[in-house]
């Protein structure tokens, strides 16, 4: 029986019931006969054809506990129906089904944070400075110890729901003061923030050998959502040795959980040290399965299955460790709705934000990005207009690319600080007004039609941010392309740099890639 992710909402989409279905065609392919529980009319897993029957029921423990007294299946699948099913793992264990893949020990392990932390230090691997707290006091009592800014967050969700990054102890004790009204059961989890760049890697293991399919590297740094980040396959930037810690960092936590089928994990890389850190373990398929099943060709799915089912990977025909780089380059881009959805405010942080995502692919790392970003709805813009309005923190990093855009014949307009800050690094920056400057002021100038491309990079100020969610709002209905990363608009014009170069782009469907 295959349980799959319930209801599709952002942070857990179609990518696992890409995986639920995969799976099923897996285990029919073994002579089973699959059963599939999800309650989403919109999935291609609900369809009536795609499993031997379908339990169209909400999956909740007495529900789904009704169908197994009902089907007596030889076991369940939990693994490709994301957090959701994940979490139904322990109490159907405890109600003596058999659970398929990793234990329902193995996932408790990787999803609570006192045991995770004792499993890492006692395989000596690294992770940013924090604990699991139950209460304000002890959340200031660790933010204060470890020092600001630090990462919050509840355990056991998913699509980093109620994750902020938090600046100063009024703000944490307002965090939590909310955080226990998402999850009031579970601990919240306090780490020290670390910039620096993440990283992403899949596992698959059959409890001793582990294949990693690829790694990918985020082009926006640690503090934007891995759903809403880009990310890149093979990594760009990443030295052989990172590389190399990376794979046997994953394999001795796959090992040590005991991990049969997929694993997701997530690193950092300290700017500073170059050493990565691991953020999180998930013991289950993620939103890059799809992403890199095709792109390397390996079909995870259906290895995981087959592991479970007791095929080991070498009978399988795959050797241990990272998989070798298929000569193309991947680029997975968010897709976001927020022309559908009101009020939301378009800066990217840590809680996800996207609704889907697109993968653009070529022989090459600009092509592959320029390709996409045209593919998420980001208009890349070749003449007109940009304006820019950066954070304190960001205004020295901003402007090479500020100059950048000058240099490829684009008017800059800025507001007051940013622009007084670029005319004095020899920028022609026009000043425009802010919000409370009254009439001809930014959101003005944004509705006017003269604006190609907004940047607006998060300030830690509460004021200054409450105008600039105003202007990106402005800046979503007026169909402005907006950027709050300056990793993004830096990928953006190195995507721009290529389409202007003339350089031919490769046109080949996915599978014919992976011969060319």
């Amino acid at each position: 029986m295959v349980i799959g992710s319930g209801p599709i909402r952002i942070g857990q989409g179609i990518e696992f019931d890409y995986c639920s279905v995969h799976c099923v065609r897996a285990l029919r392919e073994e002579g089973y006969e699959a059963l599939i529980v999800n309650n989403n009319p919109e999935t291609v897993s609900t369809d009536f054809d795609t499993s031997d029957r379908l339990y169209f029921e909400p999956l909740l423990l007495e529900d789904v506990l009704n169908i197994l007294d009902r089907e007596q299946p030889e076991g369940v699948v939990v693994q490709f129906g994301g957090q959701t099913a994940i979490n139904l793992a322990s109490d159907i264990h405890s109600a003596g089904w058999k659970i398929l893949g990793s234990s329902p020990a193995a996932i408790d392990l990787a999803e609570d944070r006192n045991l995770f932390e004792k499993m890492l230090s006692e395989l000596g691997i690294a992770k940013p400075p924090g604990r699991a707290v139950t209460s304000p006091e002890d959340a200031l009592n660790v933010a204060e110890e470890i020092g600001y800014p630090v990462l919050v967050r509840p355990s056991y969700v998913l699509g980093g729901r109620a994750m902020e990054i938090v600046y100063s102890h009024s703000e944490l004790k307002r965090y939590m003061e909310y955080a226990v009204d998402v999850s009031p059961r579970a601990p919240i989890l306090v780490d020290k923030y670390v910039l620096g760049k993440e990283v992403e890697v899949d596992v698959i293991s059959d409890g001793t050998d582990c294949l990693l399919p690829g790694i990918m590297e985020h082009i926006e740094r640690a503090g934007v959502h891995s759903g809403d980040s880009m990310a890149v396959y093979p990594p760009q930037t990443l030295s052989q040795n990172v590389i190399e810690q990376i794979e046997q960092t994953s394999i001795s936590i796959a090992r040590r959980l005991e991990v049969y089928g997929l694993m997701n994990i997530q690193y950092v890389v300290d700017h500073e040290t170059g050493t990565p850190q691991v953020l999180e373990v998930n013991p289950r398929a993620s939103r890059t399965v799809p992403y890199l099943s095709k792109i390397t060709g390996i079909p995870m799915v259906k290895v995981a299955t087959r592991i479970m089912l007791g095929k080991s990977l070498k009978e399988q025909g795959y050797k241990t460790g990272l998989h070798p780089d298929t000569g193309i380059i991947a680029v997975k881009a968010p897709v976001f709705s927020f022309q559908k959805l009101n009020q939301v405010d378009i800066g990217l942080g840590p809680e996800m934000k996207s609704t889907g995502e697109i993968m653009g692919v070529d022989v090459s790392y600009p092509q592959a990005l320029y390709k996409a970003l045209v593919a998420s709805g980001i208009g890349v813009p070749h003449s007109g207009s940009i304006l820019v309005t950066v954070a304190d923190s960001d205004k020295a990093e901003c402007v090479s690319i500020v100059r950048d855009f000058e240099s490829m014949g684009f008017r800059i307009f800025a507001t007051s600080g940013t622009a007084n800050f670029l005319v004095r690094q020899g920028i022609q920056a026009h000043s425009v007004k802010k919000l409370h400057e009254g009439e001809g002021n930014i959101i003005d100038l944004i509705k006017s039609g003269q604006i190609s491309l907004l940047i607006n990079t998060l300030s830690s100020d509460r004021r200054i941010e409450q105008e600039g969610s105003r202007i990106r709002r402005a800046s979503v209905e007026a169909g402005v392309p907006c950027l709050t990363s300056l990793d993004t608009a830096r990928a953006l014009l190195l995507a721009m740099h290529a389409h202007h170069s003339g350089e031919q782009f490769a046109l080949y469907p996915v599978n014919e890639y992976l011969s060319v």
